[in-house]
């Protein structure tokens, strides 16, 4: 199984549409209208893909979204090996078949309810998937559609954020309908707020799916519960190959990233065995970006680590829910063998969670 696309719902798709192409190196491969009363608009960088929907009319599907969340993402759609199966275990799970499987040339396809209002369209086979849109338009010749420097090459991962007292019970069910696997839990505190996060990955390893709980009042995750009135999204991972250069270039397209307290690079520089030359500690530092790698103190220096990269944007929809995360999984040596860098370290996850709370204290105080 893997991560098919991204569905975005928007009350304004061609305005998004541009944004991702300017802010983030994406490209228009096409569009047009769904049963007459949504319109779509497809972008495209590297191998991430996003469908951006807005209402045409009252009854929209995504008009009735917005009536109940910000916009966000509405589904996640995943390509998977038996879509019948996945459905009946789903249904027997809770599930509602909110499109019953459709057959086209060299694909099926089907769509559940997931957890809160989430959704998920399964599908199975080869080709690309559309569902249905009228007056269909290729925009590979727009304009703005120039090459950028920024290439995605997957989606990392994708963060569910739910109640108190719901963790337990969406990685069951996750467990169960999606046959993902328990991987890592954190369980992050500070004098200001707390969240406990369980990791789930896919046996394939190419779909990872944290969910994040509240565990305190004043919980980040909390309060984008709060705004997004229930669970959903908080953020999609991209991969990138060269972090450093895709900030530096998104930066000057005006993306917006949350800060790294001087600090965080201070007490980087007092780790064991740093394996980072100076220069690309300036670079890291310089870009705000953070950095992480499995602590062996029986390192051998002509050992190579595995490194882990990431970068935080700012909420893109105006209020504290949807942001995006820039990552480079960089590949080490160890014994001989070529490792990627696997999972998520721990002191990423709490500066993440550490800036996130700088936000919301700010915003606290305004």
């Amino acid at each position: 199984m893997k991560i098919d696309h991204i569905h975005f719902y928007v009350e304004d798709a061609p305005l998004w549409r541009n944004w991702f192409i300017r802010q983030m190196g994406f490209q228009a491969v096409g569009g047009g209208v769904w049963q007459n009363h949504t319109l779509i608009e497809v972008v495209k960088n590297g191998a991430v893909c996003f469908f951006l929907s807005s209402p045409l009319l009252p009854e929209s599907p995504v008009a009735q979204f917005l009536r109940s969340h910000p916009p966000g993402v509405a589904d996640v759609a995943f390509r998977v090996q038996n879509i019948e199966k996945l459905i009946d275990k789903a249904i027997n799970y809770g599930a509602k078949l909110l499109q019953p499987i459709v057959q086209q040339p060299q694909l099926k396809w089907g769509k559940i309810s997931a957890w809160g209002n989430l959704t998920h369209t399964l599908i199975e086979g080869k080709g690309n998937w559309e569902p249905g849109i009228e007056n269909w338009q290729n925009k590979n010749h727009l304009s703005s559609n120039s090459p950028t420097p920024v290439t995605f090459s997957a989606i990392d991962h994708v963060v569910l954020n739910v109640a108190a007292g719901e963790l337990e019970p969406a990685v069951n069910w996750y467990e169960k309908v999606l046959e993902l696997e328990r991987q890592q839990t954190f369980a992050i505190q500070t004098d200001w707020s707390a969240l406990h996060s369980q990791v789930l990955v896919h046996p394939s390893k190419l779909v990872q799916f944290p969910i994040n709980q509240p565990a305190s009042a004043n919980s980040q995750i909390q309060e984008f519960l709060d705004f997004n009135q229930g669970s959903g999204i908080q953020h999609i991972a991209l991969q990138t190959s060269n972090l450093i250069a895709a900030t530096k270039y998104l930066k000057q397209a005006n993306l917006h990233f949350l800060e790294v307290p001087p600090n965080y690079y201070s007490d980087l520089q007092k780790r064991q065995n740093i394996p980072l030359t100076a220069i690309e500690l300036q670079e890291i530092q310089a870009q705000q970006i953070l950095v992480d790698w499995q602590q062996d103190s029986n390192n051998n220096q002509s050992e190579i680590v595995p490194l882990l990269l990431q970068i935080f944007t700012q909420p893109i929809f105006g209020k504290p829910t949807f942001f995006f995360e820039l990552i480079e999984r960089r590949f080490g040596y160890i014994k001989g063998q070529k490792i990627p860098a696997q999972g998520f370290g721990e002191g990423n996850f709490r500066a993440l969670f550490q800036a996130i709370e700088r936000e919301q204290i700010k915003r606290s105080q305004s």
